[in-house]
């Protein structure tokens, strides 16, 4: 009883001092400092990239829509010169004016369409863009801190 009792207590003592960490020197300590910072600065750029790229996202979405409302308003405004100049023509000379207003509405719709879809891939261009810098700047921010626990790790190795 008296063995078992004193392993215990050796094995009690044993555990305290590996448990305790080693006291931090002034070289950890002052990496441990300049890595903070370092992530702290690394941090702030990342925010300002994709804050910026958001931004970029939101003005082209928006150029897009707007210059997609532009051709659909140009496109209707085709249809009602067709549907009027279709009105306005003689009676023995409806149908050709009607094969002339079907042939603009088509040409109408056709430019509206192409510029609709010019808006669209220039407005995805630009999120794509945005992503790929979002990205970039994401994998800056995890090297930053890989470098600034390696920074610490090595002025903790040294003391």
């Amino acid at each position: 009883m008296n063995k078992l009792l004193v392993t215990l207590i050796a094995g009690l003592f044993a555990t305290s001092v590996y448990a305790q960490a080693p006291a931090a020197t002034p070289a950890v300590v002052k990496a441990e400092a300049t890595a903070n910072k370092d992530i702290a600065k690394a941090e702030a750029k990342e925010a300002k990239v994709v804050a910026k790229s958001d931004e970029k996202v939101s003005k082209a979405s928006a150029d897009a829509t707007e210059k997609k409302t532009k051709a659909h308003s140009k496109a209707v405004k085709a249809h009602a010169e067709a549907t009027t100049d279709v009105a306005k023509a003689d009676p023995e000379d409806k149908m050709k004016a009607e094969a002339k207003a079907e042939k603009k509405v088509a040409k109408a719709n056709l430019k509206a369409e192409k510029k609709m879809i010019k808006a669209d891939e220039k407005a995805e261009k630009v999120a794509v863009e945005a992503g790929a810098d979002k990205a970039t700047a994401a994998a800056k921010t995890h090297e930053a801190k890989v470098e600034a626990v390696s920074d610490v790790k090595k002025a903790a190795a040294k003391h």
